[in-house]
C-alpha cells in the first residue's frame, strides 16, 4: 500500500501498485492530460513508471525545465521514426538533446538534402498526428543485442554490446519502431508538436575521425508553436547578426586556413581590442592588481606538477627543443604560481592579485572552430588573488562588485549565477571542496544574489561560480568566472609565512571578468550589429568636405579631434557628399561630420548621428563636449552621476 509524497507535502495512499499517470489522474484530469513524465525519489522516469513503495513524486509538465528536455528528447526519436520510415536502409546511432533543440546521427548511403529534410519534417507531423503510445521495455544485453541485429542496426549493437554482460537495457517503442534510450519520454507522440529541423552536418562515429562519417540531423523543439515561432525569429536575427559577417564587412578581422583557428585582427578590429585591452588594464590597476607577463612556451614538467597534462594534455601544442618536452602554455595559472613563489611572502603581503593577458593556445578540434568565438590561439583577462582562507569571501565579494561595474560599462545588464561544484575527475580532498563551495555559497548570499547550483560543473581543481550575460536578443553568454583552488598552490610549493610564524599554502583565486578577449569581442559585434558604443567605436567620427574648397578645414577639425584622444578621419575623396555618408552609415560609424562654405566661414560643423538623426550645427568645442560625454557613458544607457 504505498504512500506517495508530492512536493506541496500532501500525500495519498493507494492499496496497490500505482503508475506515475494513474497519480497525476488521482489529483485531477488537468494534470493527467499535462503530465510528461515524473520524478520518484529523485530518479527521473516515464508516467507508465509503478511505484510500489512509499515514495516522493513530482509530476514533470511542459511548464517544467525537465518537461522540455523530454520533449526534446523525445523528439529526437521522432526524428529517428520518421527518417526510417522514408528511408528505410537508415541506421540510427545516437540522437541527444542539446542547448535549444536536438540532434541525431545517421549512417545511410548519401547525403540528405534540403528537400530530404522537408519531408522528414512532414512525416514527423504525420507521425505526431497518429498520437502512438511510447512504450518503454526492458531485455537483457544480448537479448537487445541480437533484437536490434535483425534490425540491421550495426551501430545500436556496437553501443550494446560495450555494456556490462547480464546489464538489463531499455528500449522504447513507438508504433513498430523501437530505439535504445535510457528515457524517459513522452507518453504518446501526440505531445510532441512544435518541433523544425534546422540543418545537417557531417560527424564522425564517437567523435572519431577514424571511424565512419555520419550524417547528423539538427532540429529543435519547444512547448508550443509560440515557443517555436519566437526562437526561429531569434535565429533569424542571430544570423544578421552573425560576427564572422559584420567582421568582413566591417573589415575587422579574416581567418585563414593556413592558421586554423588564428584570428588575423585588421586595423578597426585590433582598435576594438586594443580599447578593451586599456580599459581593463584601467580597472585592474584601480583594483589593486599587478600586472605580470609569464612565458608562452614551458616545460611539461611543470604542466604534470600543476596536473595540466593530465587533464589537458590532449589539447596542448607540444614542441622540443634541447632534447627537452615544451608546451605552448594553454592556460596562465601554474605561472603565475611561479611568480608567487619568488621570494618568501608574509601574510601582510596577502591578497596578492597578479593579473596578465595571458596569451593561451588550445588544439581545439576543427570542428568545433567558430570565428573568433571558438579558436585555438586566444587573450584571457586572466588574474589570479594568493590570499588567506578568511579572506576568500570579501575577495569573491568585491570581484563580483568589480565585474558588475564593467558589465554595466559595456551594456549588459542582466547577470546569471552559478554555482559549479565538484566533478568527477578531480584533484584535492573532500573536505577542501567542501569549504571551496561553502565559501562561494556564501559570498553569493551576502551580495543578495540569485544562484543555482550546477552539480559537477566545477574545474578539476576546483569549484567556481559562473557569470552569464543576455545579450540583446535573449542569448546567454558564459563569461565571468572565479574559483576557489585549494589544491595547485600546494602542488606547486607556494607558501607564505603566517602571523603566527608558521609556513602555510595560500588559497588561489583563479578570476576572469570577459574571458576570451576574442570570444568577448565576437560577442559585442553580435550583440550590437556591429554599431558598437562610441567609446569602443573603431572610428567614432568622419569628417567630409563637400568640395576640395573645405579640404584644409576638414584636416585641421580632425587633427583637433585627435589631440583630445578621439579617433576621428577625414574623408576627402572626391565623390558627392551623399554618396560619403551612406558609406559611412554602413560602415556604422557613430557621428558623421559635414563642412560646407558656410562651416569653414564659421569654424562650426554639421553634425548627424549613425541612426541619421540631424543634430545640427556645432562649434568644433561643442562637437568634441558631445564627444566626450558619450565616450564617457561607455555602453551604459544612462551616465551614472
Amino acid at each position: 500500500m504505498p504512500v506517495v509524497t508530492l512536493p506541496d507535502g500532501s500525500q495519498r495512499s493507494f492499496d496497490h501498485p500505482v503508475t506515475v499517470a494513474e497519480v497525476a489522474a488521482d489529483i485531477g484530469p488537468g494534470l493527467a492530460k499535462a503530465a510528461l513524465a515524473g520524478v520518484v525519489d529523485g530518479k527521473e522516469v516515464d508516467t507508465s513508471y509503478s511505484i510500489s513503495a512509499d515514495a516522493a513524486l513530482a509530476i514533470i509538465t511542459e511548464r517544467d525545465e525537465a518537461g522540455l528536455e523530454v520533449i526534446r528528447h523525445s523528439t529526437a526519436h521522432l526524428l529517428a521514426m520518421a527518417v526510417q520510415d522514408l528511408f528505410p536502409g537508415a541506421q540510427v546511432t545516437i540522437g541527444p538533446t542539446i542547448e535549444d533543440g536536438f540532434y541525431y546521427d545517421f549512417a545511410f548511403e548519401r547525403a540528405f538534402t534540403p528537400d530530404d529534410l522537408e519531408a522528414i519534417e512532414k512525416r514527423m507531423a504525420e507521425l505526431s498526428d497518429s498520437d502512438f503510445p511510447v512504450q518503454r521495455l526492458e531485455m537483457p544485453r544480448d537479448e537487445a543485442a541480437e533484437a536490434f541485429k535483425k534490425l540491421g542496426e550495426e551501430y545500436k549493437v556496437e553501443i550494446i554490446r560495450d555494456l556490462p554482460a547480464g546489464e538489463i537495457i531499455s528500449v522504447y517503442k513507438q508504433g513498430e519502431w523501437m530505439d535504445l534510450c535510457r528515457g524517459p519520454h513522452v507518453p504518446s507522440t501526440g505531445k510532441l508538436k512544435a518541433f523544425k529541423l534546422t540543418k545537417v552536418a557531417g560527424a564522425y562515429w564517437r567523435g572519431d575521425s577514424n571511424n565512419a562519417m555520419l550524417q547528423r540531423i539538427y532540429g529543435t523543439a519547444w512547448r508550443n508553436k509560440k515557443e517555436l515561432k519566437a526562437y526561429l525569429t531569434r535565429i533569424e536575427e542571430a544570423e544578421k547578426r552573425d560576427h564572422r559577417k559584420i567582421g568582413k564587412k566591417l573589415d575587422l578581422f579574416h581567418m585563414q586556413e593556413e592558421a586554423p583557428g588564428m584570428v588575423f585582427w585588421h586595423s578597426k578590429g585590433w582598435t576594438i581590442y586594443k580599447t578593451i585591452e586599456q580599459y581593463m588594464r584601467e580597472k585592474q590597476n584601480r583594483n589593486g592588481y599587478e600586472e605580470i607577463r609569464t612565458p608562452q612556451v614551458v616545460d611539461m614538467s611543470l604542466w604534470e606538477k600543476s596536473g595540466h597534462a593530465d587533464k589537458f594534455g590532449d589539447d596542448m601544442f607540444m614542441l622540443k627543443a634541447d632534447e627537452r618536452e615544451f608546451a605552448v602554455k594553454p592556460m596562465n595559472c601554474p605561472c603565475h604560481v611561479q611568480v608567487f613563489n619568488q621570494g618568501l611572502r608574509s601574510y601582510r603581503d596577502l591578497p596578492l592579485r597578479l593579473a596578465e593577458f595571458g596569451s593561451c593556445h588550445r588544439n581545439e578540434p576543427s570542428g568545433s572552430l567558430h570565428g573568433i568565438m571558438r579558436v585555438r590561439g586566444f587573450t584571457q583577462d586572466d588574474a589570479h588573488i594568493f590570499c588567506a582562507e578568511d579572506q576568500i569571501q570579501p575577495e569573491v565579494a568585491d570581484f563580483i562588485d568589480f565585474l558588475h561595474d564593467i558589465y554595466d560599462d559595456f551594456g549588459f545588464e542582466e547577470v546569471i549565477y552559478r554555482l559549479s561544484t565538484r566533478p568527477e575527475k578531480r584533484v584535492g580532498s573532500d573536505e577542501d571542496w567542501d569549504r571551496a563551495e561553502k565559501a562561494l555559497g556564501e559570498a553569493l548570499d551576502a551580495k543578495g544574489l540569485p544562484w543555482e547550483e550546477l552539480p559537477g560543473e566545477g574545474a578539476f581543481y576546483g569549484p567556481k561560480i559562473e557569470f552569464s550575460l543576455k545579450d540583446c536578443i535573449g542569448r546567454v553568454w558564459q563569461l565571468g568566472t572565479i574559483q576557489v583552488d585549494f589544491s595547485m598552490p600546494g602542488r606547486l610549493g607556494a607558501q607564505y609565512v603566517a602571523e603566527s610564524g608558521e609556513r602555510k599554502t595560500p588559497v588561489m583565486l583563479h578570476r576572469a571578468v570577459l574571458g576570451s578577449f576574442e570570444r568577448f569581442v565576437g560577442i559585442l559585434i553580435e550583440h550590437y550589429e556591429g554599431a558598437f558604443p562610441t567609446w569602443l567605436a573603431p572610428t567614432q567620427a568622419v569628417i567630409c568636405n563637400i568640395t576640395d574648397n573645405q579640404a584644409e578645414s576638414v584636416k585641421k577639425l580632425e587633427n583637433f579631434l585627435a589631440h583630445k584622444g578621439f579617433r576621428a578621419n577625414a574623408d576627402l575623396r572626391n565623390e558627392k557628399i551623399g554618396f560619403k555618408i551612406r558609406e559611412h552609415t554602413i560602415q556604422k560609424v557613430p557621428y558623421l561630420l559635414v563642412i560646407g562654405d558656410k562651416e569653414v566661414e564659421n569654424q562650426t560643423v554639421a553634425v548627424r548621428a549613425r541612426q541619421g538623426e540631424d543634430l545640427g550645427t556645432m562649434t568644433w568645442d561643442q562637437f568634441a563636449e558631445l564627444l566626450a560625454t558619450d565616450v564617457a557613458r561607455r555602453g551604459r544607457v544612462v551616465l551614472e552621476s
